[in-house]
């Protein structure tokens, strides 16, 4: 029986009873798994740089608290705390984004990170959830006065983002904002033409990538033929995967965290298959299943197009990113260094992704009529 009773009319007794305790729990559960595999990958990776074996356990153990607490506030807001603090957020984002380039710190040949306080902070992150709540709100606001140029704006802001990105340069976030920008675009009520101009438009940009981008080409190539450039992640990924098998080796027993340079992030997934084995990385895809396809069913009924356009858009910036790890780590697409949600360590990833699916959860909640939107 619950200790908070229906007639609370606190802040905290109002969300109890208006957010999805299901997805919270199955989030909080995420987390938990989290927790698991960074202590089981983590130890190596920092042994092998040369740091103390639990250096990134700390630091992930430290955010971890804090991202919880930003996921748990913000869906505690209400959709038009929701915009606001997105509109805030994504100024600031885009400020820091173009200050990347003059005090970025170069890290594996890119740089899309900057150093405060000790601690490493890649703006591109939040410009996901931000942008997906701002950019909602203009198709929404277009499509209720088409006098207001909305999308207009939406697709400035879409284009800038992409200029700051490209110029770090981030080709796979780029792909993900676009992805994201274009079914929100699509929800809105883009004409059929403009659908397919802009598929055409998309396949261009990917050709131009392919083209311009020497490290593109080079993912592309290795995942069409392994033998022709170095494949050392991908093929200890697999080997993880095989060693596994539907049980695992059992916690600490994997080898696959001694030999990946980023086991603890970008392959995570596979030191889950090693040590866990295949139903626990089950598991892991049906945790994530469930929570985005239940946000999407509670969608279905809902009468604001704001709300509908911006919920599935931060709904879908989880699936696509669960979806890019995973793929990633047993070779089902190119090889991209892509944070498997609230489990890879990453403090700018944990954070953002806080972010996103507490706005995710504030819009989703129960409210008692169509003013409680604007309200």
């Amino acid at each position: 029986m619950s200790a908070i009773a229906r007639t609370d009319r606190s802040v905290l007794g109002r969300w109890w009873w208006t957010v999805d305790r299901w997805t919270v729990g199955a989030i909080l559960l995420i987390v938990l798994i989290g927790s698991l595999l960074i202590l089981a990958a983590s130890p190596a990776v920092a042994e092998r740089i040369g740091v103390d074996s639990f250096y990134f356990v700390r630091r992930q153990f430290l955010i971890l608290p804090v991202a919880v607490a930003v996921m748990i506030a913000v869906s505690m807001l209400s959709p038009q705390q929701v915009r606001r603090l997105a509109t805030v957020g994504l100024a600031g984002t885009i400020v820091l984004l173009a200050l990347v380039p003059v005090i970025g710190t170069e890290i594996k040949g890119a740089v899309r990170w900057i150093s405060i306080g000790g601690f490493s902070l890649q703006p591109s992150e939040f410009a996901k959830p931000f942008m997906a709540v701002v950019t909602a709100w203009m198709f929404a606001e277009w499509r209720r006065d088409p006098g207001f140029p909305g999308h207009l704006i939406a697709i400035g802001l879409y284009a800038l983002l992409v200029v700051l990105m490209l110029s770090q340069p981030d080709f796979g976030m780029t792909v993900m904002i676009s992805v994201i920008w274009f079914g929100q675009f699509f929800l809105a009520g883009l004409p059929m033409i403009f659908v397919g101009g802009l598929a055409c438009l998309g396949a261009v940009g990917a050709m131009g990538a392919y083209l311009v981008f020497p490290h593109v080409a080079s993912r592309v190539h290795r995942f069409l033929d392994p033998a022709s450039g170095d494949t050392y992640q991908v093929d200890r990924s697999l080997e993880a995967f095989v060693n596994g098998g539907l049980l695992g080796t059992g916690p600490g027993e994997g080898t696959v965290k001694a030999y990946l340079p980023d086991a603890h992030a970008d392959f995570i997934f596979s030191v889950a298959g090693e040590e866990f084995g295949g139903l626990a990385c089950l598991l892991i895809i049906t945790l994530y299943a469930f929570v985005v396809l239940r946000g999407y069913a509670k969608l279905l009924s809902e009468t604001s197009l704001f709300v509908l356009i911006a919920a599935a858009g931060l709904l879908t910036q989880i699936a696509l990113q669960a979806l890019i790890h995973m793929a990633s780590a047993v070779s089902l697409m190119p090889a991209k260094g892509m944070t498997l949600p609230f489990i890879s360590y990453g403090g700018s990833s944990l954070i953002a992704l806080a972010f996103a699916m507490g706005m995710a959860l504030a819009l989703t909640r129960r409210r008692g009529t169509d003013r409680e939107v604007l309200a």
